[in-house]
C-alpha cells in the first residue's frame, strides 16, 4: 500500500481556520445523519473512505449530509442539471467576507439585521443557508432562471427559513441591481458567484478538458460532476464582463449596500475590474486569496 502524502493526513489548512469543512469527511458520522450517502462511499488506493467526486449524485447526496449534519438543514435537494456547488469553498467566502464587515475589534456582526444580498443564489440556495446558520444573518436571493428560484424557495420553505431567507427573481436580465433593491432597502453586504465562461462552446469544451484529465472522457461527455444550466455557467464576455457590469452598477446603489462582493476565479480579471472601481472612485477595495485544494481564487470587495 503506497504512503500517504502529508496533503491527505494533514487538515486543510488552507481553508478559513472558522471553515468547518478544515478536517476529512467523517463517512460513519456523516452517513448516521443521512443513510443515503452509505452507496456512494467508496476506498481510494489508501484504503481511505471517500466517493467518486465525477458522479454527481454521489456529490449532491455528500452535500446533503454535511447540510444535515453542519448547519441543521434537514431538506436539502435540487432539480437535475443545476450546479451542486462545493460546500465547503462556499462557506470559506461566507468567513471571508464575514472578517470584512467585522468592527475595529475583531468582533463579527451576527443576527437578523445583517442583512445580505445574493445574486445568483441558484436553484441550490447554498450561501443563504450556511450563512444564516453560522451567522443568523438574513438574506435576499436572486436569480434570473424560474425553475432555480423556484427549487430556492422549495428548500427554504421546507427548512422553515422564509422569514430570514427570502428569494426574488431578477426580470432585467441586463440589470444585477437594478429592479432587485426596493427603494430604501439596505444590505450590509452583496455576495456573488459570478458565470465563469463567455459562452456554451467555452463552458462545455472547459468540461470535456476536465473529463479527458479523469479519464472519463468517452463515456461522460460534456456532463458536469457538479452540474450547471447556461445562465450558472456563462454569459456573454464571461466573467469578466459580468464583473465590469457589476462595479458599474453598483456606484447606483451605494447607498444601499456598503459593501459588494464578489469570487473571481481568473486572476486576469483583477486588472480590469480594479480600472473600473478606480473610475467610479470606490473608496475601499480589497482582494482576499482563498484556497481550496489545488485551487486558488479570490474575492473582490468595494465600498463607498
Amino acid at each position: 500500500m503506497p504512503s500517504k502524502p502529508k496533503s491527505v493526513i494533514d487538515e486543510k489548512l488552507e481553508l478559513h481556520p472558522r471553515n468547518k469543512h478544515r478536517g476529512r469527511y467523517q463517512f460513519a458520522v456523516l452517513i448516521k445523519k443521512c443513510p443515503d450517502l452509505a452507496d456512494f462511499v467508496i476506498k481510494n488506493e489508501f484504503a481511505d473512505e471517500t466517493i467518486d467526486f465525477t458522479d454527481s449524485l454521489a456529490v449532491k447526496t455528500l452535500n446533503k449530509a454535511l447540510l444535515i449534519y453542519f448547519y441543521g438543514i434537514q431538506l436539502w435537494d435540487i432539480p437535475e442539471g443545476f450546479l451542486c456547488p462545493p460546500i465547503p469553498g462556499r462557506a470559506d467566502y461566507l468567513h471571508y467576507v464575514a472578517d470584512l464587515i467585522a468592527d475595529n475589534n475583531g468582533i463579527i456582526p451576527k443576527g437578523k439585521n445583517i442583512k445580505v444580498l445574493d445574486i445568483g443564489v441558484g436553484a441550490n440556495s447554498i450561501y443563504p443557508l450556511i450563512g444564516h446558520s453560522e451567522y443568523g444573518w438574513t438574506f435576499v436571493g436572486s436569480d434570473i432562471d424560474s425553475l432555480a428560484i423556484r427549487s430556492a424557495k422549495n428548500i427554504v420553505d421546507a427548512n422553515g427559513l422564509s422569514k430570514v431567507i427570502s428569494i426574488r427573481k431578477q426580470k432585467n436580465k441586463s440589470k444585477i441591481f437594478t429592479d432587485l433593491i426596493n427603494p430604501g432597502e439596505k444590505f450590509k453586504l452583496s455576495i456573488c458567484n459570478p458565470p465563469f465562461h463567455s459562452s456554451m462552446k467555452d463552458a462545455s469544451e472547459s468540461t470535456e478538458r476536465k473529463w479527458k484529465n479523469l479519464g472519463k472522457a468517452s463515456s461522460m461527455g460534456s456532463d458536469l460532476n457538479f452540474g450547471g444550466k447556461n445562465a450558472e455557467l456563462w454569459c456573454e464576455g464571461g466573467e469578466e464582463k459580468f464583473l465590469q457590469s457589476m462595479i458599474l452598477e453598483s456606484e447606483q446603489f451605494a447607498n444601499a449596500v456598503e459593501w459588494f462582493s464578489s469570487l473571481v476565479s481568473k486572476k486576469e480579471t483583477l486588472a480590469s475590474c480594479y480600472y473600473e472601481l478606480d473610475k467610479i472612485k470606490a473608496k475601499e477595495v480589497r482582494t482576499i486569496d482563498t484556497h481550496q485544494g489545488n485551487k486558488t481564487s479570490r474575492i473582490l470587495a468595494w465600498s463607498f
